[in-house]
């Protein structure tokens, strides 16, 4: 009898250790589509530079609270897990910029200065350990 209470109750532990598993997975994969869609819902999509913009902050703000670390140019690196890295193509001199290149140099010149032109995003990239978006390309197509 006593050895039927013990293998009962680890079969209980193992099976409430398998469901909390299973449901804490599915929260976190919610979580990764949730700020995966932050970024993912311009893809392929005409955008404005003041929303740009506010991808650019809204990049930077993720690599500040990861702690996400910086070379010595300014430009963060890229670690694999929830770095987040913003390319602007702009057409005007044929040059590509780092996000950290307009945000250094005060988000808001950007702004002024791209209010009205659009941009797409046409490649997305992602953290293969996690899912995470990693890269964001984004393309300069009015003048």
């Amino acid at each position: 009898m006593k050895k039927f209470i013990v293998i009962f109750i680890i079969a209980t532990i193992s099976i409430l250790a398998l469901i909390y598993g299973y449901f804490n997975f599915e929260f976190e994969r919610k979580n990764i589509a949730k700020e995966n869609l932050k970024f993912e819902y311009c893809y392929n999509k005409e955008i404005y530079g003041a929303e740009l913009a506010t991808i650019i902050n809204r990049a930077i703000e993720n690599n500040e609270k990861n702690n996400i670390s910086k070379d010595n140019k300014g430009f963060y690196i890229e670690n694999e897990q929830n770095s987040i890295k913003i390319e602007i193509k702009i057409i005007d001199n044929n040059t590509t910029y780092k996000m950290e290149t307009f945000y250094m140099n005060d988000i808001t010149k950007f702004v002024q200065n791209f209010n009205t032109i659009k941009f797409k995003c046409t490649k997305i990239e992602y953290h293969s350990q996690t899912g995470k978006i990693k890269y964001l390309y984004f393309e300069q197509i009015s003048s």
